[in-house]
């Protein structure tokens, strides 16, 4: 026959919650010793403090490798590169493209500059007359 040990489980208020952590945070006993005197597990003692201890709760600790840091920073630094690459490579394309329009301006003698204050053109004035009669 098996026999079992049976664990009567116990409920202890707030009041006397607060007065093990107390006790704990004063030094005059440890979480075992406590455990043991209250006839109650170490861990239900260790919620206890983290409960009504804010001081002792497990902080949230972000961990970082500093290889991912160095890395992230190299790869920014690359980007950032890539960048003004782009942008150089850009603005020279821009400084081509007018250097073309003031040559095509003076040799051809026309204003190839759109000016905003111009209307647009109307066109040829012969829309949907497609036959040719003469």
């Amino acid at each position: 026959m098996n026999h079992r040990k049976l664990i009567k489980l116990r409920q202890f208020s707030d009041q006397v919650r607060r007065q093990v952590v107390k006790d704990f945070r004063s030094g005059k006993h440890t979480v075992a010793e406590l455990a043991e005197l209250y006839q109650c597990s170490s861990q239900s003692i260790y919620n206890w403090i983290y409960k009504y201890s804010p001081a002792d709760s497990p902080a949230i600790n972000v961990v970082e490798m500093s290889e991912s840091s160095d890395q992230k920073v190299a790869e920014l630094r690359r980007k950032i590169a890539d960048l003004e690459r782009a942008l150089g490579q850009k603005q020279i394309q821009v400084d081509f493209y007018e250097k073309m329009i003031e040559l095509a301006e003076a040799e051809y003698d026309l204003d190839l500059k759109k000016n905003s204050s111009t209307k647009p053109s109307t066109g040829s004035g012969k829309t949907g007359n497609t036959s040719t009669s003469r």
